[in-house]
């Protein structure tokens, strides 16, 4: 049986050196988050208040969390407040036992920002949870500084209705759904799997800490539930009627391997609105995640980014 200590060094090999947890209290829970509080990074330079904030959130599907991002935002705390949470019902936040909507993400998202941070911010988000971001910011604009996204899609873009498809109807169905999840998803070859071959545009870029961190997260105490409502699709929508509401600078990158939607669904939202979508990157061969599949180039484009929306 595993001793605590052993379980905490788990936990620990997936939080990035010098980063601590903290937590607020959402209407829906606590909601964990990630900082840059220790060394090499808490120094006179970084402690001090008037840095701009960097908040990076993770995307969904099966064992999702903020280590989605954790290769890519250490590379900005010499530099910038760093802030990564856990989006509740995933990762280390609380995961009420519910059926999640889309109100659920837009309500908590804007309360973590209202509560963590004092001036506007520069959003870094990844796939579904960057097009939340997207409705969020065109509805609170004075929350955010520019918006950095990968792969922002409502999965029901342009009246492709997603909720339809033979998948969502069948995780529609009661036992069944709870199956799927349990030897499926929950498990260490279901999340190889899927990041093989649905995630990552190249399977030999998945390697065994991002199976184990992604499997943690799936194994949580009713992790099924916020996993369940993505595929089933209740939080999906049609992000092409609410991009132009848009008004804070935004770059977009897009994975051109991305298994859910390709960079034409991209290139048609970002000609929605070119006043606020100043610049849209395409990769080759790379998939929905850039961050983890190539965090480099990710990181390499972020800052050549971050001064040009500013």
């Amino acid at each position: 049986m595993p001793t605590n200590d052993y379980r905490q060094q788990k936990i620990l090999m997936f939080q990035p050196q010098g980063f601590d947890q903290h937590s607020i209290n959402t209407s829906l829970g606590r909601m964990v988050y990630y900082s840059a509080d220790g060394a090499p990074w808490q120094t006179n330079v970084t402690a001090r208040d008037d840095r701009e904030t960097l908040v990076f959130l993770h995307g969904f599907g099966g064992g999702s969390s903020a280590y989605e991002w954790s290769k890519v935002y250490p590379a900005f705390a010499a530099e910038y407040r760093i802030i990564a949470p856990d989006l509740i019902g995933w990762g280390r936040s609380e995961h009420p036992a519910r059926n999640y909507n889309i109100e659920d993400y837009l309500t908590t998202i804007r309360e973590f920002l209202q509560q963590t941070c004092t001036r506007p911010v520069t959003a870094i988000a990844s796939s579904l949870t960057a097009a939340f971001t997207i409705r969020v910011a065109a509805a609170h604009p004075d929350l955010f500084k520019a918006l950095i996204l990968t792969t922002p899609a409502g999965l029901s873009d342009f009246g492709e209705d997603y909720s339809r498809s033979f998948f969502a109807q069948l995780i529609s169905v009661p036992i069944v759904d709870r199956l799927i999840y349990s030897t499926g998803v929950a498990t260490s070859g279901g999340i190889r799997s899927f990041l093989e071959q649905r995630q990552f545009a190249k399977s030999n870029r998945v390697y065994q800490e991002i199976v184990d961190a992604y499997l943690q997260s799936a194994q949580q105490p009713n992790a099924e539930y916020a996993a369940l409502s993505f595929v089933r699709g209740d939080l999906c929508f049609d992000l092409s009627l609410y991009i132009q509401e848009l008004t804070t600078p935004t770059a977009i990158i897009w994975g051109q391997k991305s298994e859910f939607t390709g960079p034409s669904i991209g290139r048609r939202l970002a000609e929605i609105n070119p006043q606020a979508i100043r610049f849209f990157q395409e990769l080759e061969d790379v998939g929905l995640t850039p961050q983890l599949e190539l965090p480099a180039v990710t990181i390499g484009l972020i800052h050549q980014f971050l001064p040009l929306l500013n």
